[in-house]
């Protein structure tokens, strides 16, 4: 039980850590650095090129009044800012500036409480950035996330499936245009291979990854039979004969109802459009 105890306890200090501070002093009363901090901050941008900032705190001594302290501060932190906003490193979306004023003073040496120091993250630890920051994934239900069609997304002529799907978020739908079916049956083309290998591929590269498969038909009225669930089913038993968990695969038919063109079809063009696989990101 105690070793446990040591384990979990040293596992929780590996994680506080691996979120770095970078501490930059200041001279009393002013904002900008002195040349031998700017040389530090210099070799300091040079070596995180690749690391994210994700918080940077301003401090101040305790002379003079609160509201210029309050006010140096913050000048202190949009000075830093700035710079590593025109050096082009990574900050998180919701980064946060904090000027403390004269608060929080941790040391009875003022020149030490005369910084800013920023937080970050190294390249290295990005893949685990939301538990280092102690941040919840969000739970959205499947049933929540809004379907967003492939055209909606603006993907880069000529995208492969991986590049869209790292561009896509929650509910985007890609057309699998190369799993094809023969005629009235849900038996997959031998031509729709390499689709389906490319799909495994990415499945198994991002072990996260959720999916559902979304089948659709063309040239009927109504789809008596379920074909476009059973098609969507199959292209399910390929992926989990192939050691995808069924848990991350869902399968839905839309039969006729979600089609790109108005049935009947003016010409093959048309029905190959209705006539097709989707899969939609549930999560990634």
């Amino acid at each position: 039980m105690k070793r446990f105890a040591l384990v979990s306890m040293m596992f929780l200090m590996s994680v506080v850590n691996a979120q770095e501070k970078f501490t930059l002093h200041f001279e009393s009363g002013k904002h900008d650095l002195t040349k031998k901090q700017t040389e530090v901050f210099n070799t300091w941008l040079f070596a995180n090129k690749t690391s994210k900032v994700v918080a940077i705190n301003g401090y101040t001594d305790e002379d003079g009044t609160n509201t210029f302290n309050d006010s140096l501060s913050l000048r202190r932190v949009n000075f830093v800012q700035n710079i590593i906003t025109a050096h082009k490193l990574k900050i998180r979306e919701d980064f946060k500036t904090r000027s403390f004023g004269e608060e929080h003073n941790h040391s009875k040496i003022k020149a030490e409480n005369r910084k800013v120091v920023i937080h970050y993250i190294l390249e290295k630890d990005l893949v685990k950035e939301e538990e280092i920051l102690g941040i919840k994934p969000q739970v959205v239900s499947d049933d929540a996330i809004v379907p967003i069609e492939e055209e909606d997304m603006h993907f880069p002529e000529g995208a492969t499936l991986e590049e869209k799907i790292k561009l896509s978020k929650p509910g985007t739908r890609i057309v699998m245009k190369d799993i094809l079916f023969y005629q009235n049956t849900f038996a997959v083309m031998p031509t729709s291979k390499r689709a389906i290998d490319e799909l495994l591929m990415i499945l198994d590269k991002n072990p996260k990854m959720r999916i559902e498969i979304q089948g659709h038909i063309c040239c009927v009225r109504e789809d008596k039979r379920n074909l476009s669930l059973e098609r969507a089913k199959q292209v399910r038993r390929i992926l989990e004969g192939n050691m995808i968990p069924g848990k991350r695969i869902k399968v839905k038919g839309f039969g006729v109802s979600h089609p790109k063109y108005p049935i009947p079809e003016a010409n093959e063009i048309e029905a190959a459009a209705n006539r097709r696989v989707e899969i939609m990101i549930l999560s990634k």
